[in-house]
C-alpha cells in the first residue's frame, strides 16, 4: 500500500514538449552516464540498462555480458536502437534522445580492450562484446516548462 510521501509532489504548472535538433541530441547523449539498449530477443524486444561512450567515428560503444542476448544477435545485420534520458520527476522537465542504426561488434582487440576499459561497468567488470551503434536516425524531445507571457 502506498503512503503518503511515496511520491513526491509534483510541480504542476503547464509543460511544452520541443523537439531537438541532432547535434544538440548527440550532444546530450554524450553527456549522460548511462541509457538503455533497445534489441529484439526471441522475436520479443528486450531492454537493458547499460554505460556508453562515443566513439571517434561518432558511434555508440557498448559493452555487453556474453549472457546478455545481444551477443547472439552478431553473425548476422542487426539494427538496435539506444536511449537516454534526463528527466527531473518532480518538475517534469528534461530531455529524452533516441538514436536507431545499424550494430556491429567492434573486433579490432586493441581498439576492444581499449573501449571496454573506458567504460568499466555500472554493474560488475566490463566483459563480453564491444558494440558499437551507427546513430543512422537521431531524435530527441526536451519537455520545458511554458512561460507566461
Amino acid at each position: 500500500m502506498a503512503g503518503p510521501n511515496r511520491f513526491p509532489a509534483r510541480d504542476e504548472s503547464p509543460r511544452r514538449t520541443v523537439g531537438i535538433e541532432r547535434v544538440e541530441a548527440l550532444r546530450l547523449l554524450a553527456a549522460a552516464p548511462l541509457g538503455r539498449i533497445v534489441f529484439t530477443h526471441d522475436a520479443l524486444p528486450a531492454v537493458r540498462p547499460v554505460n556508453h561512450l562515443i566513439g571517434a567515428d561518432g558511434a555508440i560503444i557498448i559493452c555487453t555480458r556474453p549472457s546478455g542476448g545481444l551477443v547472439s544477435l552478431f553473425g548476422r545485420a542487426v539494427v538496435l536502437a539506444y536511449q537516454a534520458d534526463d528527466i527531473d520527476p518532480v518538475r517534469r522537465i528534461g530531455w529524452s534522445v533516441l538514436v536507431v542504426g545499424p550494430a556491429h561488434a567492434i573486433t579490432a582487440v586493441e581498439l576492444a580492450e581499449e573501449y571496454a576499459r573506458r567504460l568499466g561497468s555500472w554493474d560488475g567488470p566490463a566483459t563480453g562484446t564491444v558494440i558499437g551503434i551507427e546513430p543512422t536516425l537521431v531524435s530527441g524531445t526536451r519537455v520545458i516548462e511554458e512561460v507566461a507571457v
